[in-house]
């Protein structure tokens, strides 16, 4: 029999391993013996070297800690830039018409944020159509429909509404457009008839004039931005005590708890001819619903929800028109202020009156002198319209 010469297995180094993980011993044993392809080779079974040790082969367990703390950041970044990008986008958006540096000989600064909110009768951004609709019927121009003050003070806040047939003196002021001074010549007019003159700075130096009170801000919305404010929150909720109705705002109310939509929030502020007393009962009414509107908008459903946020803040931003001094922050302490009126946390009132005078409205003396030093020294408000 012809003896066959077997070449020697040549010495592989100690430690080699043979690519899958296993160890090659030199024998012929390693393929046999099913340690092969990732199979258990020592205690720790599955290629691993021993108990608690990595694999020598595929991708490392994820750090999770390190995944949350990017992720977290990675969300406050984008949260940071869309709060900036909104709030330069609603800032570019608001109108600042309104130029204070020509009121003139106005009072001291008090000690509380004081705004003077006007409710104009324009049309502009209104077609055929939605005159129609809304009942504004077709003036041309615009007057003042509503006039109120709002102090935001550290020891609450108060809301006072103007009636528009305050009975008031017309004071020295310098013209708007002019600049040409005009003196004063003792002139009692409506309180609305200081705006449909000479405009906004008129109507603030009327005001800062026949109150002493220096107003801080001003605001100023029309018919079409008020309705558009209100659709775009998807109505206002509130709370109407006694049905009522009014051919001329179109204004058809059932007592009880409802969602107002913008064309029936303008009826619902506007009708003044199915009251006993007449503008003094639609201010309240005008009150109520401003205070309600900043309730609902002031709430985290809204600022947090872009979907919400977005359409009220150009619904509003783009008609609404305030002093060159107002930021986006006076403009938020505005409604905040509002709000915490409706959550009875502030005072809510008309001007005291006293009486009339051709047709006008004369002003309590004693209680407005009495209101107004209160609201100067941030004092809690203890004067009632009587």
């Amino acid at each position: 029999m012809r003896h066959v010469r077997r070449r020697p297995i040549p010495q592989q180094p100690q430690g080699y391993d043979d690519g899958y993980g296993v160890p090659y011993d030199g024998g012929d044993n390693a393929y046999s013996t099913g340690q092969v392809y990732g199979s258990p080779s020592g205690p720790g079974g599955g290629g691993y070297g021993g108990p608690g040790e990595p694999p020598a082969y595929g991708r490392p367990a994820p750090d999770w800690r390190r995944r949350l703390k990017v992720g977290s950041i990675t969300v406050l970044v984008l949260a940071l830039g869309v709060s900036i990008g909104t709030y330069f986008w609603a800032d570019s958006k608001m109108r600042r018409e309104v130029d204070l540096a020509k009121v003139i000989d106005r009072p001291e600064e008090g000690d509380c944020t004081t705004y003077l909110i006007v409710g104009s009768d324009s049309r502009e951004g209104l077609s055929a159509e939605d005159r129609k609709r809304l009942r504004t019927g077709s003036a041309e121009g615009k007057r003042t429909d509503s006039m109120m003050i709002l102090a935001a003070c550290g020891s609450g806040n108060t809301m006072i509404s103007l009636p528009r047939d305050s009975d008031v003196e017309i004071p020295s002021f310098v013209g708007s457009e002019s600049g040409k001074t005009f003196p004063a010549q003792g002139r009692r007019v409506k309180l609305n008839a200081a705006y449909a003159e000479d405009g906004p700075e008129l109507l603030v130096r009327t005001v800062e004039h026949n109150t002493g009170l220096r107003i801080d801000h001003y605001a100023e919305i029309g018919f079409a931005g008020f309705a558009n404010i209100v659709d775009s929150l998807g109505g206002v909720e509130l709370d109407i005590p006694k049905a009522f109705k009014d051919e001329k705002s179109g204004a058809d109310f059932q007592a009880g708890t409802q969602t107002l939509n913008g064309e029936q929030a303008l009826a619902f502020v506007r009708t003044r001819y199915a009251f006993a007393g007449s503008d003094l009962d639609r201010t309240k009414n005008q009150q109520k619903f401003l205070a309600a509107l900043a309730n609902q908008a002031a709430t985290p459903g809204t600022i947090l929800n872009p979907f919400r946020l977005y359409p009220t803040l150009g619904s509003g931003l783009d008609t609404l028109i305030v002093d060159q001094d107002m930021s986006l922050f006076d403009l938020a302490e505005m409604f905040f202020a509002m709000k915490s009126v409706n959550g009875g946390d502030g005072t809510s009132m008309n001007m005291p009156i006293s009486g009339s005078r051709g047709g006008n409205l004369v002003w309590d003396k004693e209680k407005v002198s009495q209101l107004m030093e209160q609201i100067k020294n941030d004092e809690k408000v203890t004067v009632t319209a009587g």
